[in-house]
């Protein structure tokens, strides 16, 4: 006898803000009547953090994932026990998003360290003979939009061999200018990132021009903080050696679930950055670093 559970939600894009009820259907499917002991619903919110090996060795980082934080746990009943018919039954329920105490909602974010998740899930509790259903589904929750106006800032830069950090011997440095700007580094994290750049000289041939767009993952414990950059994604904005003089457009989306507004709290942090990257002909690398603030409006 196969039964099954599904969770809908009535929103299709699955987005909610504190306050807001979660509204939508548990369906039970089965071919023949369906006697259990109660079906309820559990929303849970957590925050799991994760500490890199490179920070505290690979055997520390195993054991020392650090506790996870727990934002929201609430359960509520759904069906008291009884008998389900066959076929297909919809069950309407709704659950508000609400907090206990002075805890804070944060942005649903997958990162590589810092991972926020809220889940909805659905338990039936059958007989000792049968096995308990159990169904999840991710919905996402967005922090309140800031009341106050996000400043712009445009930042203009200029890349050329004087300016590189790092670099050991300056003199084996081909001669290249690179100038260009970015329109704000306070970005509203639904309107794109943009700018742009104009190569105005080179002694060698360019090969390619990215956009990296950078997460700094900040995950602090009793050992100390351990702070991360990893790529979220790169996108190609030149390819070749380009035209010098002409201005390149700077243009990046940033991507849903993989970003949230810039997060500071006691035990992490989630930041973020963007590197313009040229890579010339003989495959060196040249990196421009610029740190982002996020926020929702």
């Amino acid at each position: 006898m196969s039964s099954s559970l599904d969770i809908r939600l009535k929103r299709a894009n699955k987005v909610y803000h504190e306050g807001e009820t979660l509204a939508g259907v548990v369906v039970i499917t089965s071919k023949e009547a369906v006697q259990h002991q109660g079906i309820s619903l559990t929303m849970e919110g957590v925050v799991n953090l994760q500490l890199s090996s490179k920070s505290v060795g690979v055997f520390e980082a195993f054991y020392n994932s650090v506790k996870p934080i727990q934002l929201i746990s609430n359960n509520i009943e759904v069906v008291k026990p009884g008998k389900v018919p066959s076929g297909k039954t919809e069950i309407p329920f709704e659950f508000p998003l609400h907090v206990k105490g002075n805890k804070v909602l944060y942005e649903t974010y997958h990162g590589v360290f810092v991972n926020i998740q809220y889940t909805l899930r659905c338990d039936m509790k059958r007989s000792l003979l049968t096995k308990d259903l159990s169904k999840t589904c991710e919905f996402m929750v967005h922090c309140q939009p800031q009341k106050s106006k996000v400043q712009p800032g445009p930042v203009d830069f200029t890349i050329t061999p004087e300016t590189l950090q790092n670099v050991k011997d300056r003199g084996s440095l081909p001669k290249f200018m690179i100038k260009g700007h970015l329109d704000a580094t306070n970005c509203v994290i639904a309107q794109p990132l943009t700018g742009e750049l104009v190569v105005e000289s080179s002694e060698v041939a360019i090969k390619s021009i990215e956009l990296q767009l950078v997460r700094v993952e900040t995950c602090g414990c009793a050992e100390g903080y351990a702070r991360d950059a990893t790529e979220i994604q790169n996108i190609q904005i030149a390819e070749g050696d380009v035209c010098h003089g002409l201005p390149i457009p700077i243009y990046m989306v940033f991507p849903r679930l993989f970003t949230c507004p810039t997060l500071e709290t006691t035990n992490f942090k989630v930041e973020f950055e963007v590197n313009v990257v040229i890579v010339l002909h003989d495959d060196h690398l040249i990196t421009e670093n610029f740190p982002l603030k996020l926020c929702r409006v």
